[in-house]
């Protein structure tokens, strides 16, 4: 009697699981809002807004028309990787 009953629990088993599952949840749910009380009406920024907004106060003082030119940037450049077709550099 027990194989038989053990067979139908376990081909009945998602039919069986998913509304427990379902029911708990929402209990949890339910439980941790009402403990937690009702979410704080100030809006919180997200971590990317946060990050934007902290790139734009650095660059808030700089000149950004001043740039370090390509010809100077070279210069730091391994000699032995981009002189080589440069003779006028050599």
């Amino acid at each position: 009697m027990w194989s038989v009953l053990w067979a139908a629990v376990r081909s009945k088993a998602p039919y069986v699981t998913f509304p427990v599952a379902f029911v708990v949840g929402l209990v949890g749910y339910h439980l941790e809002w009402f403990l937690r009380g009702d979410p704080p009406a100030t809006e919180e920024k997200s971590i990317s807004e946060q990050r934007e907004e902290r790139r734009l106060q650095e660059i808030a003082g700089k000149d950004l028309t001043n740039v370090v030119s390509l010809k100077d940037k070279l210069e730091f450049a391994p000699r032995a990787v981009l002189n080589r077709n440069r003779p006028e550099k050599s």
